[in-house]
């Protein structure tokens, strides 16, 4: 009865089942009646009369019959139950169907979740949005020039797909194969070394679909992904900074390899056109998370795009930044939680954050190697003005990698923040907007 209460609202079988069950019944009612009809005037050899329990009471023989059949039709359902889960979770072990059902719906009444950002970080804290809500939007920058991507992107004039892959994965409900098999990465064979198999296929998909967009929405489904992956601009764009001397670069992976620090980032064109659906699942949001990644090569191409920013200003959803845990060689050298910050914000227009969610845990300092070059992000709360965004400290880091964030500590840490503050925010403006106040 619980997981048909579960399953009513959205799928109404309620009746059916019912129907079914009536059915069953009548099926059952009459054959029956022939079993007994052939019983009485049939000549059945002696073997019957053994099979048939006569040499029993006729009340026996009915509990006897009565209990076989719960204990098949429960073997039934517990069979039934593992065939419906198998393509529901990677393991099947310790979840029953109703557990299954329960998180699902969960998940579909979670609240509506956009990311902005690229590289190694979004893809991390996906993996652990994902158990919290079935709503989510992965706004993924396009201006990646290096490594498998940079190569299919110059040789094919296609958006480069790898930061596409990386969420794909992370958002996956497939088998573990499956995303296994998007990671691959061909060691040898000529114009194979390097590429991943994910990057490939997407680029195969955008050619049989005649667009990139519709490639990344046919190989989500592939892989059974929790929400949706777009672009944010669909033009073809080159990222451009100007370094501290002012001397310009052009492409994402040389300024990831400057030395010098930068002063500012640029796209070229200048104002691409923002990717429409990405405009508007901004609009829409509930909370729209920015980072975490690398602050000028992942997070600012996406905001550098005029729709984006501009959405950013008009949405009524929380807006919260996710900073680094660990500076970046050639970006963000020596910063501290501020520095990000104030990078962002002068590079768009207005201030558009509301939070700022950055780590509090420094005990793993200890284990970053000197030759590693980079050092944990330190937050410094006297520099935030009480005008600006308002700075949170959590425990995010990964305890294997003082580098990285812990998906499952990050994802915590954000819907707690908006529980606590967004939702209702969020619900304040919405009344708001809807009586003209």
């Amino acid at each position: 009865m619980r997981l048909l209460k579960l399953m009513a609202p959205g799928l109404r079988v309620k009746r059916w089942l019912g129907l079914l069950l009536v059915g069953l019944v009548v099926v059952a009612l009459g054959l029956t009646y022939l079993f007994v009809e052939l019983y009485r005037t049939a000549e059945l050899p002696e073997a019957a009369a053994y099979l048939t329990l006569q040499f029993l009471p006729r009340w026996l023989r009915g509990l006897i019959f009565l209990f076989a059949g719960a204990a098949i039709t429960a073997w039934a359902f517990w069979q039934l139950n593992r065939s419906l889960m198998s393509p529901l979770q990677p393991s099947p072990r310790g979840v029953d169907l109703f557990d299954a059902l329960v998180s699902l719906r969960h998940r579909q009444r979670g609240p509506k979740i956009v990311t902005i950002g690229g590289g190694t970080g979004l893809s991390t804290m996906l993996r652990g949005l994902k158990h919290h809500t079935a709503n989510i939007t992965a706004i993924v920058t396009v201006a990646d020039d290096g490594g498998s991507s940079g190569r299919l992107r110059r040789e094919l004039g296609v958006l480069p797909p790898g930061d596409f892959r990386n969420c794909i994965v992370a958002l996956a409900d497939a088998e573990p194969l499956m995303s296994r098999l998007f990671q691959y990465r061909f060691g040898q064979g000529s114009g194979l070394d390097g590429h991943s198999f994910g990057n490939l296929f997407i680029v195969a998909m955008s050619g049989i679909t005649g667009n990139f967009d519709e490639a990344i929405r046919e190989a989500s489904r592939v892989l059974a992904v929790r929400g949706q992956i777009m672009p944010s601009t669909l033009e073809n764009v080159t990222l451009c900074a100007e370094l501290s001397d002012g001397e310009p670069v052009h492409g994402e992976s040389k300024i990831s390899e400057t030395t010098q620090p930068i002063r500012r980032v640029y796209l070229q064109p200048e104002r691409p056109a923002a990717y429409p659906e990405a405009v508007r699942a901004i609009i829409d949001a509930d909370l729209v998370v920015i980072g975490p990644g690398s602050l000028y090569t992942s997070i600012l191409p996406n905001l550098l795009v005029d729709g984006i920013a501009k959405a950013l200003t008009a949405t009524d959803a929380m807006k919260l930044y996710v900073c680094n845990v660990a500076t970046q060689p050639g970006e963000t050298d020596g910063f501290r939680v501020s520095d990000h910050v104030s990078t962002l914000l002068s590079h768009i227009r207005g201030n558009p954050l509301d939070m700022v969610l950055a780590n509090n845990n420094l005990s793993l300092a200890g284990e970053i190697k000197p030759e590693w070059n980079v050092q944990q992000v330190v937050a410094d709360p006297h520099a935030f003005r009480q005008d600006g965004p308002e700075l949170t400290l959590a425990d995010v880091v990964d305890p294997r990698n003082p580098l990285r964030h812990s998906p499952e500590k990050l994802s915590l840490a954000i819907m707690r923040l908006y529980e606590e503050r967004g939702a209702t925010a969020f619900a304040a403006a919405r009344a708001a907007a809807a009586t003209g106040t």
